[in-house]
C-alpha cells in the first residue's frame, strides 16, 4: 500500500452563506437603526461651546458671516452610520449599500408619516394638565418637536439617499485604485466626498429652500458638521481594521482533515 500522509490539508472551503447572511442582517440593522434616530433627532441644533462650558466662537470668515461650533444633534450618531455603510461596502459592494439605504430610506419615510399623525391626535385634557409647568403647552411642543416638515422630510432622504449612493461609488473607485490596499484610504476618502454633499444638502434644503434659514446659517451649522464628521471618519479608521479583522476570522474558510485510506 502505498503511503498517504496524515496531515491536515488546507481546502478551498466556500464560506458559510448562513454566516454572510447573517452578517449582512447585523450590520444592516446597526445602519438602519442609526440612521433612523440620526434623522429623528437631527431637528435639535446643539452649541458645542456651551457643552463644553465655553462662550460661543464667533469666529468672522467672511464679510457678515459668523462660524460658531452649533452641531445637528444626528451628526453625534451619524459616524456609526458611515462606517457601517463601509464595513458593508468591503463585504458586500455598492449594490449591498444600496439595497439597504433604499430599505432605510423607506423605513424613515414611514416614521416620519406614523409621527406626524400621531402629532394630529387630540390630546387628553389630563395629559395637558399634569405636564402644564410654568405655563407648558406639552401637545404644542410635542408637535412643534415631532412634526417633520416637508422640508426636512425632503432634504433628509435626498442628502440620505445622495450621501449613500456617492459613497458607495467613491469606496469602490478607491478600492480599484489602490488594488484592494489601504482600507484607510477608501473609507476615508469615500467619507469626505459624501458626507460633503449629505453635510449641506440636508440643510440646504431643510431650512433654506422650505426654512427661514439664512445662506450663512446653512453655511455655519454645515461646516461645522462636516468637520466634525471628518475628523470622527478618520478616529474611527482603526476601528474598521479591527472589524475587518473579526469578519475575516467568522467568515474564514475552515480546515478540512483528509484522513488515509485504509
Amino acid at each position: 500500500m502505498p503511503y498517504q500522509s496524515c496531515r491536515p490539508v488546507k481546502t478551498t472551503a466556500p464560506i458559510d452563506s448562513r454566516r454572510k447572511n447573517t452578517l449582512y442582517v447585523l450590520l444592516c440593522g446597526i445602519f438602519l437603526t442609526n440612521a433612523l434616530l440620526a434623522e429623528i433627532i437631527g431637528v435639535k441644533i446643539f452649541s458645542v461651546e456651551s457643552l463644553l462650558g465655553m462662550e460661543p466662537a464667533h469666529i468672522p470668515l467672511l464679510s457678515g458671516f459668523v462660524l460658531d461650533f452649533n452641531l445637528t444633534a444626528g451628526a453625534l450618531i451619524w459616524p456609526v452610520v458611515f462606517v457601517t455603510s463601509d464595513v458593508i461596502n468591503e463585504y458586500f459592494g455598492p449594490a449591498g449599500v444600496k439595497r439597504i439605504s433604499y430599505i432605510t430610506a423607506g423605513f424613515i419615510l414611514y416614521s416620519f408619516f406614523a409621527i406626524y399623525l400621531t402629532t394630529l391626535l387630540p390630546p387628553a385634557q389630563f395629559w395637558l394638565e399634569v405636564n402644564r409647568e410654568n405655563g407648558l403647552d406639552i401637545n404644542f411642543a410635542f408637535g412643534k418637536i415631532f412634526r417633520q416638515g416637508l422640508g426636512i422630510i425632503t432634504g433628509s432622504l435626498t442628502a440620505f439617499l445622495v450621501g449613500q449612493v456617492m459613497d458607495a461609488y467613491v469606496f469602490q473607485y478607491l478600492r480599484r485604485l489602490t488594488q484592494n490596499r489601504f482600507l484607510w484610504l477608501r473609507a476615508t476618502g469615500s467619507t469626505v466626498v459624501s458626507q460633503l454633499a449629505d453635510s449641506f444638502l440636508v440643510l440646504w434644503i431643510a431650512f433654506y429652500v422650505f426654512g427661514n434659514w439664512t445662506f450663512s446659517q446653512v453655511l455655519a451649522v454645515g461646516i461645522i458638521n462636516y468637520i466634525y464628521k471628518f475628523v470622527v471618519a478618520v478616529g474611527l479608521t482603526p476601528l474598521l481594521y479591527i472589524a475587518h479583522s473579526f469578519i475575516d476570522r467568522y467568515l474564514a474558510p475552515a480546515l478540512v482533515v483528509v484522513s488515509p485510506e485504509s
